[in-house]
């Protein structure tokens, strides 16, 4: 398994799984705050239809909030 150092401003720890969509890992925001990170998986990655299911994914994750609920920390569709 290839580990990435960094995705975006974050710093790889671990992988925390991987499935049909993507990887998610474990990293640290340059304040150190633990955050998951998901990479979508390069051929849906290129996919316009992928693109706009995943923008609605944030878009719905970004409007429901509470104590049992991770926030939205950061989102990049386009990445």
């Amino acid at each position: 398994m290839n580990l990435p150092e960094r995705i975006g401003g974050y710093i790889v720890e671990r992988e925390l799984g991987s499935g049909g969509m993507g990887t998610v890992y474990l990293a640290r925001s340059r304040g150190g705050r633990s955050v998951a990170v998901k990479v979508a998986r390069p051929e849906l990655a290129g996919d316009p239809h992928f693109r706009e299911r995943f923008r609605a994914e944030v878009a719905a994750a970004r409007s429901v909030g509470g104590f049992h609920t991770a926030p939205v920390v950061d989102a990049d569709p386009d990445a």
